[in-house]
This record gives structure tokens, sequence and C-alpha cells, in this order.
């Protein structure tokens, strides 16, 4: 078994398309995404016997309180008996990058099922429990391959009800665009909607940066929901590689009486399966039941009714470098504290 940088999109993406557990976050357009912020990244391909076995987009993150090097929802490949093996190798690799890029800490957030075996794995090599995620450790995940007559009958009725309100609403438009200019409205409705739910945005130079490396293979569109010709309601969408991503929205808090987000939602899932799309993952989840506090339960709730299952992914994992590590943990231990995860 042996590691090495792979350059070229077509092996990565190609390897990629075979794999069943993926986000975008191990996509090539989101490595040249990071490239565009400035971050430095290697794209590290796992080979045994000749053949690909995994990949693992690896990102340098430098921060004040300690820069690392990261793994988002990776290494992708086939889960087996050689899955030690891989992970092994590549933390080798990250221990020997570390050293020359000073980085205090590596970070992986695997985009493995949450086992015992796979915990114990990567207890095994000396890894640690993270004390916040960096990136979502479990989403709500939707079969799509039914037909849309199936898809709403196995809605939560009410959900189901929402969209066909919605559909006959003559006041209630639902508009697709890949303007990067129309991101400005997105940050518009987006930003007063962090404010109350007390989180920091994504700069409009992030969002953009992140709407062009998509953009330049059309795998992302934006939707905007408009009520007597306001715009009230938007998401963000990515579709890759068989998946289609609900990954940022918003919708004005003095709306939410008006269900367009439900009909923003249907008519993204249906641009999925128009694209050949075999899962629509609605990203980031948190049980509602066990868990009513937390900031995901909300709109966990509302993805739930579209139907669908939980997939959970192991805990995030952190390999120490450098006594450094702790100024970190402490801020984070902090921040996890403060946002109620």
């Amino acid at each position: 078994m042996e590691i090495r940088e792979i350059a070229d999109k077509k092996i990565w993406e190609e390897f990629l398309v075979t794999c069943e557990r993926k986000t975008f976050l191990q996509s090539f357009a989101w490595g040249e995404f990071h490239k565009s912020l400035g971050n430095k990244i290697w794209r590290f391909g796992i080979y045994e016997n000749g053949g690909l076995v995994a990949v693992a987009l690896t990102v340098l993150i430098i921060s004040k309180r300690g820069s690392f090097l990261l793994v988002p929802h990776g290494p992708v490949g086939v889960e087996s008996s050689s899955s030690y093996q891989v992970i092994k190798l590549l933390l080798e690799k990250l221990k020997e990058l570390a050293k020359s890029e000073k980085a205090d800490f590596i970070r992986i957030c695997p985009i493995w099922e949450r086992t015992p075996e796979n915990q114990k794995l990567f207890k095994d090599l000396n890894f640690r429990v993270a004390p916040l995620h960096y990136h979502p450790e479990s989403s709500w995940k939707l079969d799509i391959t039914p037909a849309e007559e199936q898809l709403l009958g196995e809605m939560r009725k009410s959900t189901r009800y929402l969209i066909k309100q919605a559909q006959n609403n003559k006041d209630v438009e639902i508009v697709k665009s890949t303007d990067v200019k129309d991101l400005e409205l997105f940050y518009q409705l987006h930003t007063p909607v962090a404010k109350i739910q007390k989180f920091v945005p994504f700069s409009l130079g992030y969002l953009k940066k992140e709407f062009e490396a998509f953009l330049q293979d059309n795998n992302i569109s934006l939707y905007f929901a408009k009520y007597k010709g306001q715009p009230i309601a938007t998401a963000f969408e990515i579709f890759w590689s068989g998946i289609g991503f609900y990954h940022h929205a918003a919708l004005l808090p003095e709306f939410h009486k008006i269900p367009v987000s439900v009909l923003l939602q249907w008519e993204a899932i249906k641009e999925a399966k128009s694209r050949g799309c075999h899962t629509y993952d609605f990203w980031g989840y948190a049980d509602p039941v066990k868990y009513p506090k937390h900031p995901y339960a909300g709109p966990t709730l509302f993805k739930m009714g579209f139907g669908g299952y939980v997939d959970e992914y192991l805990k995030t994992q952190d390999y120490i470098i450098s006594q450094k590590y702790w100024i970190n943990y402490i801020i984070e231990v902090i921040r996890k504290y403060k946002r109620g995860l």
C-alpha cells in the first residue's frame, strides 16, 4: 500500500463516483475553492496493488489559536479490512506534512459509519475525539430514486399539504439562478437570519468563491422564493457525484407562516432527480427529541417532513502534534458550550 498525490481531476472524480459514502467536501471543486481562499491543499490517493482504494483531500488551516491539517469528510473509499492500513498510512504522511508546515494538530472528519469498530480504529492510532465538530457529523438523507408521486406519498402529511398549498398560491413564486451576482440577494436574506439564530455567517466573498468553484461544472444553483414579488427565502444547492446537497438556506422570520420553504425544497429535490442524482442530502442533523435545544433541532424537524433517514458519521478525530493544541481545545470547548451543542 502506498500514498501519492493526484493532480488529475478526471482520476479524482471518476474514483469518487464509485464511492457510496461521500460529500462534496472531498470533491475536486472543494479543493479549488480552498486554493481560491489562499489555503494550501494536497490531494492524496491511497493505492493498493496498483489500484486506487481511497482519496483524502487535505487542507492547511492557519489560525492564531493553532494551525492544523484538515481532512474534511474523508478519507473516502471502500470501508474494508484494509481501513486500518489506509488511516495508518495517511496519518504517517500527515505527520510528516504537519512537521514541514508547522501545524499543531491533524483533524480528520471521517465520512465512515459510526461503529464501535471504526471508533476503535482511530483510538488505536492515538486519535482523540475533537471538542467541536468542524463539519456535520450526521446528516438527514433521502433516497430520491422513486417517482415523484411516491416521494410525495412518503412525506409527512403536513409537509405534502404545505407543498400543494404553496403550489396553489398565486402569490408564491420559485426562481432558480446560476448568476453569481444573485449571491448579493442571497446574502441579504441570509445575514439577518444568522443574527437571529446567533451564528457567524460566511462572508459574501467566501460564498462567491464557493459558488464559482462549483459553477465551473454547472454543479450549483441558487433558489429564491418570492411572495407577492418580494424574495423571502433562499437556498444554496450543490449537485455533485449523484447527490444533491442542501448547503445554505434562509427564510425571513416574519414570513414563517408562508409555506415557501417546503416548495423551494421540493423544487430542488426535483432538480436533483432531473440531474440523475440518487440521494438528496439535507446536511446537518440533530435528534429533536434527545436534543430539543440543539441549533439543528428545528431545521431537522423540517427536513424529516420529507421522509428519509439519518446517517451518522464517526465523530471528528484529532491527532496532537504540539502542545499548542490545548489552546485550541479550550477555545472550542467554550464555543461548544456557548452554541448549545
